[in-house]
């Protein structure tokens, strides 16, 4: 069982060697809190943002184990930049944690055709990005955690949310083939699916569709209401989520999925129950594809 060392304790890194984090997006939310977290224990950081000056502030309290860093996951020379900044003061990247993405609120009908691009580009493919940039070197010294921040919404999907989930499912995808093929080279792959977290997601990073057609203002024009209302007051503490995070980065063995917070437990458990009643539903139905059944 993992020990969770929580980020109030402040206790320092206990491992022989302080480890060097590269983590996406940490202007605010998770992202701030899981640097600040590590940085807390000891470890050495970079703590990026598209803007860097969103996190000098964060950076400027730990000397040489901070390096505040520009890095725009939709932007390669940004990405390619800022990590071998990182290798070049640090010598290596032991934890790749790809933190950074957004929300989006439309019915799928709703949803702006350059809204959507821009949102695979950034909760995507931007990953892949920083992936290609920082895998080398792993591969390298064959050893490395990854973390890959999804989401409840990785697991399941509600209205309003369609095109947040679809690309949340395919960073689900995507991880699990990355997993069985780092594995080999000493590589952990870890997807972290927080529920509700007290940040921003909900509020000032929010985007959404200016359409809103009324066919949908029972289903995903609730919900969108109900989602922005939601901001302020999540369950979920992003710095208890942090201490989550790097308990699994020091664990032996990382698990694969990492649920954070009771909404997303619950959420999930329901979902399963949900899925293996439909499954069992249909059994005879599914089993009737098979070459000489009838």
């Amino acid at each position: 069982m993992l020990r969770l060392i929580t980020f109030m304790e402040g206790m320092p890194n206990e491992t022989n060697e302080a480890k060097v984090w590269l983590i996406t997006g940490c202007s605010k939310g998770l992202g701030r809190a899981l640097a600040a977290h590590a940085l807390e224990r000891g470890d050495r950081v970079a703590v990026t943002a598209r803007n860097r000056a969103a996190v000098i502030d964060l950076a400027a309290g730990y000397g040489d184990h901070a390096l505040a860093l520009e890095l725009d996951v939709t932007d390669p020379v940004s990405v390619t930049a800022a990590t071998q900044e990182c290798e070049r003061t640090f010598g290596r990247i032991d934890v790749l944690v790809n933190n950074a993405g957004y929300g989006y609120l439309a019915a799928i009908e709703e949803g702006e055709d350059t809204a959507v691009r821009a949102l695979y580009d950034t909760n995507v493919h931007g990953v892949v990005t920083v992936l290609k940039a920082v895998l080398p070197g792993m591969r390298a010294r064959r050893s490395g955690r990854i973390v890959n921040i999804s989401s409840f919404g990785g697991l399941a999907a509600f209205p309003a949310t369609g095109y947040y989930h679809a690309t949340k499912f395919a960073l689900e995808g995507l991880s699990e083939s990355l997993a069985a093929e780092l594995a080999p080279l000493g590589i952990a792959v870890t997807i972290a699916e927080p529920g509700g977290l007290r940040t921003q997601w909900a509020g000032e990073s929010m985007q959404q569709s200016p359409i809103r057609l009324d066919d949908y203002e029972q289903t995903a024009g609730k919900r969108r209401v109900a989602t922005l209302a939601a901001s302020g007051r999540q369950p979920g503490d992003p710095a208890r989520a942090a201490a989550a995070i790097a308990a699994t980065v020091d664990a032996e063995m990382p698990p694969r999925r990492l649920l954070l917070g009771s909404d997303a437990l619950a959420g999930t458990r329901a979902r399963l129950e949900r899925m293996r009643g439909e499954i069992d539903a249909n059994e005879a139905l599914t089993a009737s594809v098979d070459l000489g059944e009838r």
